[in-house]
């Protein structure tokens, strides 16, 4: 049964003569609703979860590693001083030394150039002496363009070869003779000097021929080769 609005005066009484209006009911509009927006919101909260779930993942999985914090030079021992613990989330790419490995490195030899702040890696260090008993240590310095296009390593293996200087008598002498050289390995190349571009090597050799190597640096008469692979 509809309802029905009778016009009243001011004191409320039915005024006479005027006809009853049906009353209009208030329109409800109904949302329509959208299901791929519903899945997408459903989607962004769940992958939202699935962020925060590998996040935290990643923050407890961590892995105490061991560090350097103190500058090592190469030939230096390692000591517990120049060490140092990090707990990091680390990429299973990294090979860096645990930290309940740490005991195991302190007393070997450092085989480059370690950096306070840096991750210590297994390749960085040896148990065995760049410079071994009956070797002696010289420094060559390398002008730019004789510095090898490929890079300079500890451990590997060079020639010292002597040339004589332009001019001299020994070259007169030599000329058509095979040149002198010692046997070496690269134990530390520095990098190039700022203005100059020399770079110092320090190459080991047997003890007996320590001299004459240095006599030939002294003398600019030396000249570094890499040898092959195998020493050969």
């Amino acid at each position: 049964m509809s309802k029905t609005q009778v016009d009243t005066d001011p004191n409320g009484l039915p005024q006479q003569g005027r006809v009853a209006r049906p009353v209009t009911p208030p329109r409800v509009s109904a949302r329509r609703r959208r299901p791929g927006v519903i899945a997408l919101s459903l989607a962004l909260i769940a992958a939202g979860g699935a962020g925060v779930a590998v996040l935290l993942l990643q923050v407890g999985n961590r892995t105490d590693v061991v560090t350097v914090v103190r500058d090592v030079q190469v030939g230096q021992v390692l000591t517990e001083d120049d060490l140092g613990k990090a707990s990091l989330a680390l990429d299973p790419a990294v090979k860096a030394v645990r930290a309940d490995n740490l005991k195991s490195v302190v007393g070997k030899w450092a085989a480059v150039e370690l950096k306070p702040g840096s991750l210590l890696s297994p390749s960085q260090v040896t148990k065995d002496n760049l410079v071994k008993a009956g070797e002696q240590l010289v420094p060559i310095g390398l002008e730019p363009k004789q510095i090898p296009a490929t890079a300079l390593v500890p451990g590997q293996k060079v020639q010292l070869v002597h040339v004589p200087a332009q001019g001299t008598t020994d070259t007169d002498k030599t000329s058509g003779a095979t040149p002198q050289t010692i046997d070496g390995r690269v134990v530390k190349a520095s990098g190039a000097a700022p203005g100059t571009g020399i770079v110092v090597v320090d190459v080991a050799t047997a003890a007996t021929d320590g001299p004459t190597a240095a006599a030939w640096e002294a003398a600019g008469t030396l000249r570094l080769v890499l040898a092959a692979p195998d020493g050969d």
